[in-house]
């Protein structure tokens, strides 16, 4: 037997019950933000970040067909050091910026930046001169 024979690709109804999770995982987050539903921001794109979760394990068991069972368990191996690289690589990039944004200086009012740089005292002194108001 073939190395392509060895593995199946799914039947029509695990493709058709893959699609059907694909779908509903999609229209959920969909509707939630389109019908505009009255929810604590934080909690709405916690539910659209968790049903995209689910949806990307969806499309690798149903789609993609990474198992356990695949290639002997090479696929699945595979999968989990990638999802374990970049887990580590998405939370030092956020400790990073977050470090950075406790320790950075503030700035200053950037609409105020020509009061800081003294742009202003010396427009004000051009002004008193050009209109003759200048102390003497």
């Amino acid at each position: 037997m073939s190395a392509h024979a060895e593995n199946s690709h799914g039947t029509m109804s695990q493709l058709m019950i893959g699609f059907v999770f694909a779908v509903v995982l999609t229209v959920i987050p969909f509707w939630l933000v389109m019908a505009e539903v009255d929810m604590n921001p934080v909690t709405l794109v916690g539910i659209i970040v968790g049903l995209g979760a689910v949806q990307i394990i969806v499309h690798l068991v149903y789609f993609l067909h990474v198992t356990r069972e695949s290639e002997n368990g090479w696929t699945f191996a595979a999968t989990a050091f990638a999802v374990v690289i970049l887990v580590i690589v998405l939370a030092g990039s956020l400790w990073v910026m977050h470090n950075m944004n406790a320790n950075m200086m503030p700035m200053p009012d950037m609409g105020n930046m020509s009061e800081v740089q003294g742009i202003t005292g010396a427009q004000d002194a051009m002004d008193a001169m050009n209109h003759g108001t200048a102390d003497h």
